[in-house]
């Protein structure tokens, strides 16, 4: 469940803490929710903290991929608020997201929670970025680089107050899971290196603790590089990638002691034998 609180990570930025974590954004005009937590009983939350925090009467909602605790909570919100998604992501919602909110149905901790997640339409679909103007000063960036996690993985700049809201491609010592049938390992450490340009000072990642920005991305993309060269290694030495991906996930969880969440590394390995010659 989220938590009931929001923690204060800059002068417009939020959080709500949870799996996973929700930014609120909030302007003088215009309030910008990121994800929803699962299911209606976590959006409840992130809407009693959008009444305490909200200035204006409008509110924006996005998700930064279509992953079931990411958009599964928007039926808390009400139909005045305005879903904007890449279009990269609604299709990847129309075309499994009810199949990937059953398999989280099958997990006994989400089972409840699921229960009543319905999926809605975007109102605004973009391609690869819109801006908001939230007033007061508080714009924000909503972009769309290619694929990663997910084919529709967005991003969140919140321009005055330089942080960034990366869903789950920039996490604090988390392996990185690429292997989803849309996903790209190669594309992702692309993706590091370009928003490294932004000059964001703090992240606010999915799925941990908010950090320095650079410190963070690049944690993230040796992880994704050292993973990257081993599977060039094997591939080369002619190893199937079902025996590479047992391998390179020791080896990773070795070299990255106090990382967490390798369930999906085996399954970025195998993406990452298909992507690289």
């Amino acid at each position: 469940m989220l938590s009931q609180e929001p923690t204060k990570v800059s002068d417009h930025v939020y959080m709500l803490k949870g799996f996973p974590n929700v930014a609120i954004i909030v302007g003088d005009k215009a309030t910008l929710v990121v994800d929803t937590g699962l299911g209606p009983r976590n959006g409840e939350i992130a809407m009693r903290a959008v009444k305490k925090l909200a200035k204006g009467s409008t509110l924006y909602l996005t998700t930064t991929h279509f992953h079931p605790e990411h958009l599964g909570g928007a039926a808390a919100f009400p139909e005045s608020a305005i879903l904007v998604r890449n279009v990269a992501q609604q299709i990847e919602a129309d075309q499994a997201g009810m199949e990937m909110i059953k398999r989280f149905g099958e997990r006994p901790e989400m089972k409840e929670l699921r229960a009543g997640v319905t999926l809605r339409p975007a109102d605004i679909v973009y391609d690869q970025q819109i801006n908001l103007d939230l007033g007061g000063g508080v714009k924000v960036r909503l972009f769309w680089m290619g694929a990663a996690h997910t084919a529709g993985d967005e991003m969140i700049m919140v321009d005055p107050d330089s942080v960034l809201v990366s869903g789950d491609i920039v996490q604090q010592k988390q392996a990185a899971a690429a292997g989803f049938e849309r996903g790209s390992v190669k594309n992702w450490i692309w993706m590091l290196d370009q928003i490294g340009g932004l000059r964001a000072k703090t992240i606010l990642p999915d799925h941990s603790d908010p950090g320095p920005a650079e410190a963070m991305i690049q944690s993230q993309r040796r992880f994704l590089a050292d993973l990257s060269d081993q599977v060039l290694v094997l591939k080369h030495q002619g190893m199937p990638a079902d025996d590479a991906a047992k391998q390179i996930t020791e080896k990773l969880k070795a070299d990255y002691p106090d990382w967490e969440m390798w369930f999906g590394v085996p399954g970025s390995v195998k993406k990452a034998y298909l992507e690289y010659e």
